[in-house]
C-alpha cells in the first residue's frame, strides 16, 4: 500500500466544477455537492491504485463534475489490456459503492434520505462516464476497441469525431425531446470543448506515439507488413501504424522492383536525421 501511494501526483479542479461548487454554495446543497465531490473521488482512486499497481507515470489529476481526467505519460504505448484495466477501475469502484450502501441499509447507519442520494448520484456519475464520448471511460474503451484493429491515428481522429457528433447529437435531443437541465446542457457543451481541443492537438498526440515507438517504449505483440508505394511520405507511412504491431515496410518502385525496410529506419530518419519532406523510396534508397 505504501508503494501504491509513494508518489501522489498533483490533484487540480476544473474550472467546470468550481462553477457548481459556487451554484451548490448559493442554493445550499452542500450535501448533495460532499456526495458528488466523494463519489468523483473514489472514482479517480480506482484509476490512480490500477495505474501504480501496473506501474504507470502519473503526471496530475483533473477533477470536474461527473468525473475526472488522469494524466500519464503511458497514453498509445502501453498494452491494450493495460489501458482496459485503468480505465475499468474507475466504473468498478461504483460497484463497490452501491455494495457499501446495501450494508449501509442494513445497519441503519445513515438516514435513508441519504442513502438515496448517494445511490442516485452513483448511478447517475456510472451512467455518464460510459457514455461512449471521449475523454470519459465509455470513450476510452471505445477508443481502445478501435485501435485493437484500426491504425492509431485513423482510430484516434475516429473517436474525437465521433465524441463531437454524439455530445452535440445529445444537446439537441435534450431542446426536442428529452427535459432540459442547465447542468446536463453545461457538461456536453465542454465535453464538445474538450473534443475540439483535442483536435487542435491531434498531431502532437500523433507524434508523441511516434516518438515512443522510436524509443521502443511501446509494446509489441505481433508483425504486420505494410506495403506502401515509393512515392508516399514518411508521414503518410507512419498514418499506417498500428498499436502492439512491428511493422516490416515493403516499397514497391515503378519498376516492380520491391525493397524491405524496418520501421526503425523509417522513424530513425525522420526523428533524427530530419528528412522530413523525403518520400520512402528515397530514404530506402539512402540506407541500403
Amino acid at each position: 500500500m505504501t508503494t501504491i501511494f509513494k508518489n501522489i501526483p498533483s490533484i487540480h479542479i476544473h474550472p467546470i466544477l468550481l462553477f457548481f461548487i459556487l451554484i451548490a454554495i448559493l442554493t445550499g446543497t452542500f450535501m448533495e455537492l460532499a456526495i458528488i465531490l466523494s463519489i468523483i473521488f473514489i472514482h479517480e482512486l480506482g484509476h490512480y491504485t490500477m495505474a501504480q499497481i501496473l506501474q504507470w507515470r502519473i503526471r496530475r489529476i483533473m477533477l470536474w463534475v461527473f468525473g475526472g481526467v488522469m494524466d500519464t505519460d503511458e497514453h498509445g504505448n502501453k498494452p491494450i489490456y493495460e489501458e482496459v484495466l485503468v480505465t475499468i477501475a474507475g466504473p468498478f469502484q461504483h460497484i463497490i459503492i452501491f455494495f457499501i450502501v446495501f450494508l449501509f441499509t442494513t445497519g441503519d447507519i445513515l438516514p435513508t434520505s441519504i442513502l438515496h442520494l448517494i445511490v442516485y448520484y452513483n448511478t447517475a456519475i456510472l451512467l455518464f462516464n460510459l457514455l461512449p464520448i471521449w475523454p470519459l471511460d465509455g470513450g476510452r474503451l471505445f477508443f481502445l476497441y478501435l485501435s485493437s484493429f484500426l491504425p492509431y491515428r485513423k482510430a484516434y481522429h475516429a473517436i474525437i469525431i465521433f465524441s463531437i457528433s454524439l455530445s452535440l447529437l445529445i444537446i439537441i435531443l435534450q431542446f426536442i425531446f428529452l427535459p432540459f437541465t442547465l447542468s446536463a446542457f453545461l457538461l456536453m457543451i465542454f465535453l464538445c470543448m474538450e473534443n475540439r481541443t483535442e483536435w487542435k492537438y491531434r498531431y502532437y498526440v500523433f507524434i508523441r506515439f511516434l516518438l515512443n515507438r522510436y524509443e521502443g517504449k511501446s509494446t509489441v505483440k505481433g508483425i504486420q507488413p505494410i506495403t506502401v508505394s515509393s512515392e508516399n511520405s514518411l508521414m503518410n507511412v507512419f498514418f499506417l501504424f498500428r498499436r502492439e504491431k512491428k511493422h516490416p515496410i515493403y516499397i514497391m518502385f515503378s519498376n516492380r522492383k520491391r525493397i524491405a525496410i524496418d520501421e526503425n529506419d523509417c522513424l530513425r530518419s525522420y526523428f533524427y536525421e530530419n528528412q522530413y519532406n523525403k518520400k520512402i523510396g528515397e530514404v530506402a534508397k539512402s540506407i541500403l
